[in-house]
């Protein structure tokens, strides 16, 4: 849920459309710890690779730059910031609305409720994830910043009964 201390996202367009094909193994290698533990210290992380402190050091402040590393941040659970309530919301946009989808996203993700917004291709325009401190806050989250938009055409709400994180031992 504290996705506010990571850097500003690009807005549709990752640092490089090629960005697999310009990591070596050795990136891939940190890319790989840093996604199971971002929080490694920098010593231990390059024993980890068997590269030096300094190299690792100047490797991961250029996968930085270049917007491979997106940003750190705590996984924490919803439920724990009073935020129970979970769902998924499907969103479509009006056709007339597609120069919009810049403004739109960045609104919607601003919101308090909001822990991400994925801009897709298919039917649905966005899947938006929320955490809501209710039913009622649910419902007003979709009524008034959804459904009252000018701009969407349809919403689809989803209950997540439970979410596990790939990759992640329990």
């Amino acid at each position: 849920m504290a996705r506010r201390n990571s850097p500003e996202p690009a807005r549709f367009a990752p640092a490089s459309n090629n960005v697999r094909d310009e990591l070596d193994g050795t990136d891939l290698r940190l890319l790989r710890i840093l996604a199971d533990d971002a929080r490694i210290a920098n010593n231990a992380l390059a024993e980890r690779v068997g590269i030096a402190p300094s190299t690792c050091l100047g490797r991961v402040r250029a996968l930085r730059e270049r917007g491979v590393i997106r940003g750190y941040h705590a996984d924490i659970d919803p439920a724990a910031l009073g935020r129970p309530i979970q769902a998924m919301i499907a969103v479509r946009l009006q056709s007339h609305a597609r120069g919009h989808i810049p403004d739109f996203m960045a609104k919607i993700a601003d919101l308090p409720e909001v822990l991400n917004v994925f801009f897709l291709g298919g039917a649905d325009d966005f899947h938006v994830h929320i955490a809501a401190t209710s039913t009622d806050n649910l419902r007003d989250f979709v009524v008034v910043n959804l459904s009252g938009d000018p701009d969407v055409a349809l919403t689809e709400t989803n209950l997540i009964f439970e979410h596990v994180r790939a990759g992640v031992a329990h």
